[in-house]
């Protein structure tokens, strides 16, 4: 299925992508294995949801768990065209979805600015259609906001790690940047994949520091 699919480096169009399904096909968790809070919500007022996509969701959401002031985290799929997609329709390319990782967190203690530095120092974001070993639009680099203060921050921090990584002889970031209102819906993953790394300690993950710093806050003018 994997191999010769036209789709795997070209972005399907709506036309042609799969149509899916109008009910969830799969259980869901209720709760998140590691920080026991709804994996679905509902969650305490006030908290905000950004969804990231870094490649496989396996590592992704294990560096999303352990940040201060994360609510909950989800792996999942966004930013395509099929209604409630399952893993084998993802991998094939023909969703457009993306591989990604919501994460609730309280803006009273984290910010989006601060999740999305992570996010910036523990990908390669220059890669297209890819990221390491793993390759296909569903792998591609991804922020999905739902305030027009995370937009704004995933620009900006954008344009600084971009800085960062021409300095030291990278290429240009690749990143999709979309509100969730267009990159459409995000579509909860399968029971197995949520939390994937905490019930398979040793299992696949490629993702890690980059070894660069995505400088945010106030920084002084010359």
């Amino acid at each position: 299925m994997l191999f010769g699919n036209p789709f795997k480096t070209t972005m399907v169009t709506a036309e042609d992508a799969l149509r899916g399904s109008q009910e969830r096909r799969f259980e869901v968790p209720a709760t998140h294995t590691v920080l026991g809070t709804p994996l679905e919500g509902p969650w305490p007022e006030g908290t905000e949801v950004i969804s990231f996509g870094m490649g496989c969701f396996w590592g992704a959401e294990r560096i999303f768990w352990q940040q201060p002031g994360v609510v909950t985290t989800a792996a999942g799929y966004q930013g395509g065209f099929t209604p409630n997609p399952t893993y084998e329709e993802s991998v094939t390319g023909r969703t457009g979805h993306a591989e990604t990782v919501l994460v609730a967190y309280d803006p009273s203690v984290t910010s989006a600015e601060q999740l999305l530095k992570v996010f910036w120092e523990n990908h390669d974001p220059t890669q297209g259609y890819r990221q390491g070993n793993d390759r296909g639009t569903e792998y591609r680099s991804a922020v999905y906001t739902t305030t027009d203060e995370q937009f704004e921050a995933a620009q900006r921090t954008r344009e600084t790690f971009q800085r960062e990584l021409t300095e030291h002889g990278h290429g240009r970031i690749t990143t999709e940047i979309r509100p969730a209102s267009e990159a459409g819906r995000f579509w909860y993953a399968e029971d197995y994949h949520q939390q994937y790394l905490q019930k398979v300690p040793n299992g696949y993950c490629n993702h890690g520091p980059n070894g660069l710093t995505c400088q945010i806050g106030l920084v002084a003018k010359d």
